[in-house]
């Protein structure tokens, strides 16, 4: 069976690592010949193409709305498709879904797949925008065979927006490689390095360095919360254009020794920076399935997210973390203190965390659920040449 992934960019986040965790595992089942195609990934967020040797690069394959370019990339990939001859194409993020999975029906493809990673259309853009991209993705779900949702969350907005119908919908939650997170520890070094005390309590977050990630939400409960709390850090990890002004922020305030920025960091050392943390909050109010949560809960760490999208399927309220209505600010200061205040609930919420994740997120069930929808589906169409 051959088998072909496209991606708009292979930036650092979690939807690119599932996107290539997808190839190198189906690359390791015999029956499967996998290729990915990616437009360029040059830039300040990082580039992951480095981990795909045989990787496709669609030059004109670029994330914002460009009608010439757009139109060269999808003639393209049609071009691509009819040389290759996939049994399936498989498309992830905006862009490259709608123009691959229109240019694989184009191209006669039998089975067209979209992995939905989080939402493209929704309050968070403009009235505009919101229809643009919500009318694409309509166009693009008139040619879908099955969408994959990393969230249950994802396909019910979906749904409500007239994409498919509920049997074309499948659940795989994004699975990451568990052992690096579930050996994490609190290295003091690393801890020295960043300029963080081995008594300091560390508040960390994992996210891109940009709008709606909830970074302005921490810096205004910070000053409250270091009144009570002193010995609090904050760690930033990651990298994005939004960091000189949160920089700028911080030391308005005052306050530039209790954060620490690690820039951006490859996706195989994030666990040692879970590691040094106590506590993991996630504000950000556009996400499928925050891959973040589930990593820190392998970690053995409490987490703390606004309940947002799907959030609410790895953060399990008063069992893993808490979880705070979007924008509640005094519920979100009340939640963290709790934390502060109580070992031996943190101990609970992240040896429950552990389980949860252990029995939901490796990396090997979530390449074994999408190898066995792609046989079920082949299962159901005839076999018929590309043309």
């Amino acid at each position: 069976m051959r088998v072909s992934h496209v991606i708009t960019r292979l930036i650092v986040g979690g939807a690119q690592e599932n996107t290539i965790s997808t190839v190198l595992g189906l690359k390791r089942k015999p029956e499967v010949e996998v290729e990915l195609l990616s437009g360029p990934s040059e830039g300040t967020e990082g580039s992951l193409k480095a981990g795909i040797s045989d990787l496709v690069i669609i030059p004109d394959l670029v994330r914002p709305v460009h009608p010439w370019h757009d139109v060269r990339a999808y003639n393209e990939l049609i071009r691509h498709f009819r040389e290759f001859c996939p049994r399936i194409v498989h498309t992830h993020s905006g862009k490259a879904g709608v123009l691959g999975r229109l240019a694989a029906h184009k191209a006669g493809v039998p089975i067209i797949i979209h992995t939905i990673h989080g939402p493209s259309f929704g309050t968070f853009q403009s009235t505009l925008a919101n229809w643009i991209f919500c009318t694409a993705e309509r166009i693009a779900g008139r040619v879908t065979t099955h969408f994959i949702s990393v969230a249950d969350a994802m396909t019910q907005q979906y749904l409500a927006a007239g994409i498919g119908k509920p049997e074309m919908y499948s659940r795989i939650f994004s699975g990451f490689s568990l052992t690096p997170f579930l050996t994490a520890t609190n290295d003091l070094v690393l801890r020295q390095k960043l300029g963080i005390g081995q008594d300091d309590f560390v508040i960390g977050t994992v996210a891109r360095l940009f709008k709606l990630k909830g970074h302005d939400e921490i810096l205004r409960m910070a000053p409250a919360l270091l009144r009570k709390y002193p010995k609090i850090k904050f760690l930033f990890v990651g990298g994005g254009p939004w960091r000189e002004r949160l920089e700028e922020k911080i030391r308005s305030l005052g306050l530039e020794k209790q954060f620490v920025f690690t820039g951006l960091v490859p996706p195989g050392e994030v666990h040692q920076y879970i590691g040094i943390m106590d506590i993991l909050i996630h504000l950000s109010r556009r996400e499928g399935l925050p891959r973040a949560l589930p990593q820190a809960m392998a970690a053995g760490k409490p987490v703390v997210s606004y309940n947002c999208d799907g959030a609410c399927e790895a953060c399990i309220e008063g069992q893993t973390g808490f979880l705070v209505k979007v924008g509640d600010q005094d519920l979100l200061e009340k939640r963290i203190a709790t934390l502060v205040d109580h070992a031996e609930l943190r101990v609970r919420f992240g040896e429950q965390g552990r389980v949860f994740a252990r029995e939901h997120f490796s990396e090997s069930g979530m390449v074994d659920a999408i190898w066995a929808l792609y046989q079920r589906l082949d299962a159901l169409k005839p076999k018929r040449q590309v043309s």
